[in-house]
């Protein structure tokens, strides 16, 4: 039988290797990361985080997307969404001719336009065991590139399910990677899921954990963030913590240990073990980049720019981060900075639209801290110093 799901790559990184350094190496970032990841030209100084970009997932889902075309180039290939969430990488693989597949709000994922002739990639974020089980029966060729911590993040999900424990997931209800995860509880009859979004949700289930609050408030609350089904009176006394793998890492062991102290004041410290269970399912790429960017903005800052996609949930969160102790300007790319004008288009902290800054680069001698999220390629990062850089009439002398 011929095989038709791929999951390993096909050995044809040599066949590519010239395309992807095409679209996506710097050699201004080569040169920052050489010369100990700072760069002083004229009077400013750039200081990049210790790391950023492209993490060991995205680039793994990328080189899988540039190989199947390459390993397929006269079958027709979809993508269920988007491979990342950076805006670039998907209008590469548009122009190779990759066709997307798109989810309208609220609905299903339309494979109306799959034959089994054709060949499908899964993202790196995965897609739900309904949307698999619709590919798998339609007889396509399916590429996964699913990040290995993402999967990580399943065992876990399916582990609860199947031991009769509630997966609470910490994460975006809307976002495809949690759809994918909370989804897992459906291998298991009887499988359940709640999605929180922050402490603030978390605290509500824990206040229903600890008898307060009302069961038609709690369901109305998280109507769109919880299995179909869910009784919160049934479903609450057997919780199991998991994450979204791209939060915040201090928020979701936050919120775990809050659940934590609510489930023993519920049933006893003896007894916790048989009603809650938890582990930390931040991915080691996610934490480095947190990590990375607490160390930069412990030292004198004048500003900070955070590149990446508006709709990477990774990347707000660095520029969440850095903007507790500077000046933080969250960019898709370089064409955000207005080399005329000197304006910028960023999107502030905590909103959901761009908004544009006259005079945003102070004269004077200037340290700028930059980074940028797991799914920005190297080229975006230098494209923007060099930007930045030339707002001052200065150019960037790299070999």
């Amino acid at each position: 039988m011929e095989q038709t799901y791929f999951r390993k790559g096909f050995g044809l990184r040599g066949a590519i290797a010239g395309a992807l350094t095409a679209d996506y190496h710097s050699r201004v970032v080569d040169a920052i990361r050489g010369a100990g990841y700072a760069l002083r030209v004229g009077d400013l100084t750039f200081r990049l985080a210790g790391e950023f970009g492209f993490c060991y997932g995205v680039d793994r889902a990328v080189e899988y997307a540039y190989e199947t075309r390459t390993k397929f180039p006269g079958k027709r290939t979809f993508l269920v969404g988007e491979i990342i969430h950076n805006p670039h990488v998907n209008h590469k693989l548009e122009a190779m001719g990759v066709q997307f597949l798109h989810r309208p709000d609220g609905g299903e994922f339309d494979f109306s336009a799959v034959t089994p002739a054709d060949v499908v990639i899964l993202p790196a974020f995965g897609v739900t065991v309904k949307d698999f089980a619709r590919l798998r029966a339609l007889g396509c060729v399916l590429v996964d590139t699913t990040c290995g911590s993402v999967l990580n993040v399943w065992k876990r999900v399916e582990s609860y399910a199947r031991d009769t424990f509630t997966a609470l997931v910490h994460g975006k209800h809307y976002h495809e990677e949690t759809k994918a995860t909370s989804s897992q509880v459906n291998k298991y009859p009887g499988g359940r899921y709640v999605v929180v979004r922050d402490m603030n949700e978390a605290r509500v289930v824990c206040d229903y954990i600890e008898g307060r609050g009302t069961r038609d408030g709690f369901i109305e609350r998280f109507t769109e963030k919880m299995s179909p089904g869910f009784d919160p009176d049934r479903d609450l006394e057997r919780v199991g913590v998991a994450n979204q793998t791209t939060m915040l890492s201090g928020e979701s062991l936050a919120i775990a240990a809050e659940i934590g102290k609510s489930m023993a004041r519920r049933w006893g410290e003896a007894a916790l073990a048989e009603h809650f269970r938890t582990f930390d399912t931040i991915c080691s790429a996610t934490q480095e980049r947190q990590d990375a960017v607490l160390k930069l903005i412990a030292e004198p800052l004048d500003l900070m720019v955070v590149i990446g996609g508006y709709n990477s949930s990774n990347t707000t969160h660095l520029a969440a981060i850095c903007q507790q102790k500077a000046p933080t300007y969250h960019i898709a790319d370089a064409t955000c900075i207005d080399s005329e004008g000197g304006s910028i288009r960023h999107r502030p902290v905590g909103e959901h639209a761009e908004m544009q800054k006259s005079h945003w680069l102070p004269d004077g001698p200037l340290t700028i801290g930059v980074t940028a999220g797991a799914s920005t390629p190297n080229n975006k990062i230098g494209e923007t110093i060099e930007r930045i850089a030339a707002l001052r009439g200065l150019s960037l002398d790299v070999p």
